[in-house]
């Protein structure tokens, strides 16, 4: 059996589909602290075990992205996205 690879969602292309991991809010370089990130990633749905998928990005820069997670479509800065930590699906 092998691992699976975990990446930060704000690294992952258009198209990626996987499950999140965990959350690391203190790579997500937003000028929130930790804690207050994570409130906000998590109220948003981002908890360990979502289906996420990246559906789009903007055109300049690839900012923002729009986000499917379970059954709801959020737009993330990327560098937010940074803190979501995820695995693709097999």
């Amino acid at each position: 059996m092998t691992a699976a690879l975990t990446i930060a969602l704000g690294k992952a292309p258009v198209g990626f589909r996987g499950r999140i991991r965990g959350l690391s809010p203190e790579e997500g370089g937003t000028g929130l602290s930790g804690e207050e990130l994570e409130r906000r990633l998590i109220e948003l749905g981002f908890v360990e075990g979502a289906d996420v998928e990246l559906l789009h990005q903007g055109l300049f820069g690839g900012d923002p992205i729009a986000v499917r997670v379970a059954h709801t479509t959020v737009a993330l800065r990327r560098r937010e996205a940074m803190a979501v930590l995820v695995e693709a699906a097999p």
